[in-house]
């Protein structure tokens, strides 16, 4: 493997990365957001799925982002009589975002990220070395 094709490879997993943290962010930033009446949804978490693709003009498997899905689990339920989407028992449907889970998410993907763009300083690094090794010779 060349050390383009790693460069390449990081990138493209900064890529993934990136969009997962932008999932996680919009998931955090409706985490309390309720719905305006009983029969409204509220907002729904989204999960990135992760796949391999062929890169053919590289000749190597990247990971890209598969998909983007709506988790199917429960809405957490609190007891507001008072708020306009509660139910005709006094519970409104609140968001199925965990913020623990989501902080968990979002310290993974960008760990995820800083090692990919670390696998490119270091790619970069090698190259120089390299340039500089042939110049002197």
């Amino acid at each position: 493997m060349e050390l383009k094709d790693a460069m390449a490879i990081s990138a493209m997993g900064m890529k993934a990365q990136g969009q997962r943290m932008r999932v996680v962010s919009e998931n955090l930033a409706n985490a309390d957001t309720a719905p305006g009446t009983p029969n409204e949804e509220p907002y729904r978490r989204k999960v990135v799925t992760f796949k391999n693709t062929l890169d053919k003009e590289l000749g190597v498997d990247t990971v890209s982002v598969d998909r983007i899905k709506k988790d199917s689990s429960d809405f957490r339920m609190k007891y507001d009589p008072h708020h306009p989407a509660a139910d005709a028992n006094g519970n409104v449907r609140l968001p199925n975002v965990n913020p623990l889970i989501e902080m968990m998410d979002m310290r993974e993907a960008q760990r995820s990220y800083e090692a990919n763009v670390g696998a490119i300083e270091l790619s970069r690094q090698m190259m120089m070395k390299t340039i500089e090794l042939l110049r002197t010779q």
